[in-house]
């Protein structure tokens, strides 16, 4: 079997909703990744065999396969094929998965994964309506094999509940996200991973060069004084302050065999050791990444005490919380550089921009191994384990 690693990895800032990105489209915010990792790596648009993109919402502005219109957009010509995938929250990082099983398999020598979403031009859920007006499509017809049918939000809920969190643990999680996102920028650790995006504002050309801030608060006590999200106070644990940011932003990686990146002359960061996609109860529905994480570890023949870094996304601090608490893993290991708490959660292309936290930190660092895991919507996980080369 081929070995697949990954040569470059690269993402847009991220803006917050409404916010420096509002008047960019999400073909262009998608194509914007593609530039750099041709600049960055040279290679000929021809070099490269697919892209895989992740996307949770493609309608719309985001529809017509956007994995096909990016390379276009981004002055690749035709000759390059794209194909947009949704595996909800997990997508950028299904993407990224996909590609390293086509590589793998020998199926394919050079391909880019990532994702994209434009969460302030394409709102989440804008996918699931019936018709003009807008009704969703979440109905007791369409769900009719389930006993009941959450939210999210309720999900991580019941999660906290599970698990007997008070709010104020979860509050320090979300404060530790935001002083280590701060501490990372500040230390200039982002500046590796992030393109700059030139695009116009209200009629007018700006660069966009670092993520906009979306969260509020960043101590324990601001947090505490927030109104709860998904429940009457007193009854609920998550609030905008302890829940990932709602953002726009896209991020894609260079994946090849091992043969090809010595052809070509480029230097891997990573290996890409193992994936994992498992399906779960869909009430709780964020418990995915428990075990992703164990099936992966095993698939590697590894326990969690072999892994120097670990990325699990911040969809909801309790949703981390239960992950530590049921892995033993230290938190002290883990978003090391801040999460989506901090920078936000652009669906479709989180999971490829965790993968690329990893690879940079790795390299950062000169420690040997990571892992990423994710939980998604309706109930599934998704996890991959990297190995520094």
């Amino acid at each position: 079997m081929n070995s697949a690693v990954i040569v470059d990895a690269v993402r847009t800032p991220f803006g917050k909703r409404d916010g420096s990105f509002r008047d960019t489209h999400p073909q262009d915010l998608a194509a914007k990744p593609l530039e750099a990792l041709r600049e960055r790596n040279g290679f000929e648009p021809e070099t490269i065999e697919d892209v895989i993109y992740g996307c949770v919402t493609p309608v719309d502005e985001q529809g017509l396969n956007i994995a096909r219109l990016a390379p276009m957009v981004a002055g690749w010509g035709d000759i390059v094929p794209g194909v947009q995938l949704n595996r909800m929250c997990g997508s950028g990082q299904q993407a990224a998965n996909f590609a390293a099983a086509n590589v793998m398999a020998g199926q394919h020598d050079v391909l880019v994964a990532g994702g994209v979403e434009h969460m302030t031009r394409v709102p989440m859920g804008s996918d699931g309506a019936d018709g003009a007006d807008g009704k969703g499509s979440l109905t007791d017809t369409y769900f009719e094999h389930f006993d009941e049918v959450t939210h999210q939000g309720e999900g991580a809920e019941r999660i906290a509940e599970e698990y007997g969190f008070a709010r104020s643990e979860l509050d320090e999680i979300a404060a530790d996200s935001q002083r280590r996102w701060k501490e990372a920028w500040d230390d200039g650790r982002y500046d590796d991973q992030i393109v700059p995006v030139e695009t116009e504002l209200d009629g007018e050309e700006v660069v966009v060069e670092q993520d906009e801030h979306p969260r509020p608060g960043t101590d324990t006590e601001t947090l505490s004084e927030l109104p709860l999200s998904f429940r009457e106070e007193g009854e609920g644990f998550h609030h905008p302050g302890n829940s990932s940011g709602i953002v726009d932003g896209s991020c894609a990686l260079l994946i090849t065999s091992e043969e090809a990146a010595a052809e070509h002359g480029w230097e891997p960061m990573a290996r890409i050791r193992q994936t994992e996609v498992v399906g779960v109860d869909p009430i709780t529905m964020l418990k995915g990444p428990i075990p992703a994480t164990e099936n992966v570890l095993e698939k590697a023949d590894m326990t969690v005490g072999d892994v120097d870094l670990f990325e699990v996304n911040e969809a909801f601090a309790s949703v981390v919380a239960a992950w530590l608490e049921e892995t033993g893993a230290s938190w002290e290991d883990v978003n090391v550089n801040g999460g989506a708490i901090a920078h936000g959660h652009p669906l479709g292309a989180t999971g490829a921009m965790l993968l690329t936290k990893l690879v940079h930190e790795l390299e950062r660092t000169g420690q040997d191994t990571a892992l990423s895991a994710m939980c998604i919507g309706f109930g599934q996980g998704v996890a991959t384990v990297l190995e520094r080369v």
